[in-house]
């Protein structure tokens, strides 16, 4: 009965599968739903959505295929909610003017506004007729009708009958600026495990096995506990243009000391560009050269450079820089990204600013490093990225 639905949600950009489908299936043989469409809505929507950003896909998806509602009509409606939320001026009635309004039943007020809806085809205020605002019509925003149905959000005489401002189709977005919470979530994916040290913990598969090749009698085997073994150097650019993104990198830069999952993690500062020495405060006044830092870590490491990549050109081919005191900076900087580039096999590049401004240098470092939005849905690209890894550039 809902595989059709599953296919357009798929077709909407909502991610489910044989998963969903089945755990779905299970919870309406166990009748969770309740035998109607609202609870079916609810148990769908709870098992289908794995992402905020998801949620008004499923609704218009919900509507289109249960309802019949096309997603012309959503754009009307969102129309109308607009012309709601900026109210014109309202009129001052007098007590005589309100006294001979008319008084309606929530049946009746509903009905005459599918009448109105049905009818209107331009935005209206101040009347006694249509979906408007500021009038003395029952149905619509900031009015004075002292019974009726409320649209929209705009403060009123607080005498509806029902308030119909409740939204279903929220544009979620997911680009919104990442709080400290979204990029643990996000990291938190960044993980790599090996087995390593004493052989203490029970190996139930093993022993197993081991126990049917030996005729039945019980062989212990162990093996070695889990442990990360991921590694991540983390170069955050700082100063200047980096000035506006300042407060979204240090929420990056405290989700990663926070994490608990990684084997080691070391941080470090340049200012534009990499110029064959990063520094270990964001005064730039402490650091390490670039050579010795890889010799330290090998290319398993995940690297992680963050900046906007906004820079005059010279700053990446002329040699050295006036932000580097190291002798081994006499190369241009594109030189040294592409030398960190070749040296790690897992990297990525968080850019704090939107796709429209990654032109002239941002595109140059576009072929060294795979560039992604420090947003929500740009970090966890990036590091599904970093655990797939990719092929040097």
């Amino acid at each position: 009965m809902f595989v059709p639905f599953l296919y357009e949600l798929r077709g909407r950009g909502v991610k489910v599968g044989a998963q969903e489908a089945l755990t779905l299936a299970q919870a309406l043989s166990q009748e969770l739903h309740r035998g109607t469409l609202d609870g079916f809505y609810q148990v769908a929507r709870s098992l289908c959505v794995h992402r905020e950003q998801d949620l008004d896909a499923f609704d218009r998806a919900f509507a289109h295929h249960f309802h019949g509602v096309p997603d012309e009509a959503l754009a009307i409606a969102e129309e109308i909610l607009q012309w709601l939320e900026q109210p014109a001026a309202k009129r001052q009635l007098t007590e005589l003017e309100k006294e001979l309004l008319e008084h309606l039943d929530l049946r009746e007020a509903r009905q005459r506004m599918r009448e109105r809806l049905a009818q209107q085809r331009e935005r209206h205020d101040r009347g006694n007729r249509w979906v408007g605002t500021a009038g003395t019509s029952p149905h619509g925003s900031a009015g004075t009708h002292p019974s009726g149905i409320k649209v929209g959000d705009a403060p009123g005489g607080r005498g509806a009958l029902e308030i119909a401002g409740e939204r279903h189709f929220r544009d979620l977005r997911s680009d919104v600026t990442l709080d400290t919470r979204h990029i643990e979530v996000a990291l938190r994916r960044l993980r790599a495990f090996v087995r390593e040290g004493a052989l203490e913990e029970l190996d139930v598969a093993g022993t197993i096995d081991k126990t049917a090749r030996n005729a039945g009698e019980l062989e212990i085997q162990l093996r070695a506990p889990r442990r990360s073994n991921l590694r991540v150097l983390l170069l955050l650019d700082v100063g200047g243009s980096m000035d506006p993104h300042a407060e979204v990198c240090e929420r990056l830069f405290s989700a990663a000391k926070r994490a608990t999952h990684f084997k080691e993690l070391r941080t470090y500062y340049f200012h534009n560009c990499v110029y064959g020495r990063v520094h270990e405060s964001a005064a730039l006044n402490k650091g390490i050269d670039i050579l010795p830092l890889l010799q330290q870590c090998d290319p398993s490491w995940r690297l992680i450079l963050v900046g906007d990549a906004l820079m005059s050109p010279w700053e990446l081919h002329a040699n050295g820089s006036r932000w580097s005191w190291s002798e081994d900076s006499g190369a241009p900087g594109i030189s040294w990204l592409l030398h960190l580039s070749q040296h790690f096999s897992h990297a990525a590049w968080l850019n704090p600013e939107p796709h429209a401004s990654w032109y002239g240098t941002a595109e140059m470092i576009r072929r060294v490093f795979p560039m992604f939005r420090l947003s929500q849905d740009g970090l966890l690209e990036a590091v599904h990225h970093l655990m797939r890894g990719g092929t040097r550039r």
